[in-house]
């Protein structure tokens, strides 16, 4: 599985972009058009078809 990591404390980007979104603490993940704040397990399993 490909994944890209940022790093907001080092890339003003990536940081810009989580604030658009509207978040507010990290991990934060973008799958396809889904984002899934914070860690939630189930979440991200469904989102990448794992049982």
């Amino acid at each position: 599985m490909e994944f890209e990591a940022k790093n907001v404390r080092e890339d003003a980007d990536a940081l810009a972009r989580l604030q658009e979104m509207g978040a507010t603490s990290t991990p934060v993940t973008v799958i396809g058009d889904e984002v899934v704040m914070g860690f939630d397990e189930a979440r991200l399993r469904e989102l990448l078809g794992i049982e």
